[in-house]
């Protein structure tokens, strides 16, 4: 009786929010149009613990009145071209539809009179995303760049903070730049990320310990890059990259970014030490990603070695002809060692290139972008994400995710149902932030992008989002003590054999 007269109040309050906002008397002639929305939330799948998914409504009119309905109760009403619906009533609204639909009706009016546009459909899933995003913001520059931000989006709210900008330290005659924030299992407690140029070093925090090192040694390529916290370890494994980029004339890809020289390195946090873990020098090792267990080593690897003994500035000449495997290496704890290298997924005799394993949490699944080449996907318009099955070895496209544009950077969620990527989907120019629901037959759903407060906001802000990286908390520190600990000078690493 209880749980029945909370139901009737949970009812009463949904309700309660279309209160005053009367619905038209539609005039509707023939097949209703379709209701024209950016960003296009029609027909997918969301978290039911996700912010509000505004829209503004582009279909011709001069007043509009959006109705949200779900088919277990209740109702949002809103008015207005730029749809922004309250969060109290949305949480209301989507907690009380778990697994359950909602219905859209848009009502337009013109001429005078009002017209309802064709319904559209969401489904609410009961599976959480993951409550924070981090990520990083910029302009599309390859040299000004005195605005980079790292941010840090609560996805249950909307709410977006700064976490650290790289104007604390400005310097006129040599800028900062930050890049490579990652977080061990998914929680804030123990997080990374680079500061480049001035005060440059690596940024380690180990519970409420921080210190800031150089990694680069007389016997290693460069500091470290790509990172790979280990799930037990005080240990992240790092790619060390010699980086190139130049730009194309006439090929539709703006920008090429390659790397010349690449190996994998072993930081033991507790001891200061670096060590090598792949350094074959006629190929190039990248993007290195563990499994849950700690127990396989994930990277990316081009086995070239007519290309490998090209020059810096000579590999610019076959930059198209550079693959990328998915290879893997068996880890053990007790003695420290890694064993041989294992390719897991072929793209070089396919001629393509497959970049930055992510592995499900549940340890089933390789996921990955494919593209022509390279290892820059992110400026190559045809890469898409892929996975693939670890336990029949089945590799296939998320299709329904993808699109004409390049699909890239991307990363699970905890919970293993919710994955963030980036695309150029929209315009072509900037990557943006997107998220697909990943079902329990291994497929994914339409994908939807990160939602603004404010919908009139989502093209008009010319940045680009990069790195999404989730956790179940947010980051404990302050914009003022992380510039603190920056500052400080960064601790050498030794080398170890």
């Amino acid at each position: 009786m209880r749980r029945l007269c909370f139901g009737f109040l949970v009812l009463a309050a949904l309700l309660a929010v279309s209160c005053g906002k009367k619905v038209p008397a539609a005039a509707v002639s023939g097949a209703p149009e379709a209701a024209a929305i950016s960003p296009d939330y029609a027909d997918v799948v969301f978290p039911y613990n996700f912010q509000p998914l505004n829209f503004n409504i582009l279909s011709p009119g001069d007043k509009f009145i959006t109705r949200v309905t779900g088919a277990n109760g209740g109702e949002i009403v809103v008015r207005g071209a730029a749809v922004r619906f309250p969060l109290r009533a949305w949480k209301q609204l989507t907690d009380a539809n778990r697994d359950a639909d909602l219905t859209y009706t848009v009502y337009a009016r013109r001429n005078g009179r009002w017209t309802q546009l064709a319904d559209f459909k969401n489904h609410v899933s009961s599976d959480p995303i993951d409550e924070y995003l981090t990520y990083r913001l910029l302009a599309p520059s390859y040299e000004f760049y005195t605005a980079f931000q790292i941010r840090q989006r609560n996805l249950t709210t909307g709410r977006d903070r700064e976490v650290y900008n790289n104007r604390m330290h400005y310097n006129p005659r040599e800028q900062q730049c930050m890049n490579c924030h990652q977080f061990r299992n998914y929680r804030t407690e123990d997080w990374q990320m680079h500061i480049r140029q001035v005060l440059g070093g690596t940024l380690i925090i180990t519970g409420d310990e921080a210190r800031k090192v150089n990694l680069k040694t007389d016997r290693t390529i460069s500091a470290g890059v790509y990172p790979a916290w280990h799930p037990t370890e005080n240990m992240i494994v790092y790619s060390v990259n010699r980086t190139r980029q130049f730009f194309h004339e006439k090929n539709i890809h703006k920008l090429e970014v390659q790397d010349p020289a690449s190996d994998l390195i072993a930081y033991d946090i507790d001891r200061n030490e670096v060590r090598k873990v792949a350094g074959d020098p006629l190929a190039f090792e990248t993007f290195p990603a563990w499994s849950p267990d700690g127990r396989t080593l994930y990277f990316s690897s081009a086995q070239q070695p007519d290309v490998a003994q090209f020059s810096s500035d000579s590999i610019a000449i076959c930059f198209d002809k550079i693959y990328y495997d998915i290879v893997r290496m068996s880890y053990d704890p007790e003695t420290k060692a890694f064993g041989a290298p294992e390719t897991v997924y072929d793209a070089q005799s396919q001629e393509l290139s497959a970049q930055v394993p992510r592995i499900s949490p549940d340890g089933r699944y390789l996921l990955f972008s494919l593209g022509e080449y390279g290892t820059f996907h992110i400026w190559h318009r045809g890469s898409d994400l892929w996975v693939q099955d670890l336990a029949t070895g089945a590799s296939y496209p998320l299709a329904e995710a993808n699109s004409d544009d390049a699909d890239s950077y991307h990363n699970w969620a905890s919970g293993g149902r919710w994955i963030v990527f980036t695309s150029r989907r929209d315009d072509g120019l900037f990557t943006r932030t997107y998220f697909t629901y990943f079902d329990r037959d291994g497929k994914a759903h339409k994908a939807f992008m990160l939602p603004n407060t404010d919908p009139a906001e989502t093209y008009d802000r010319v940045l680009s989002y990069n790195v999404p990286e989730f956790t179940v908390e947010p980051i404990r520190q302050s914009v003022k003590t992380l510039s603190h600990y920056i500052s400080q000078p960064a601790l050498q690493a030794t080398y170890a054999e």
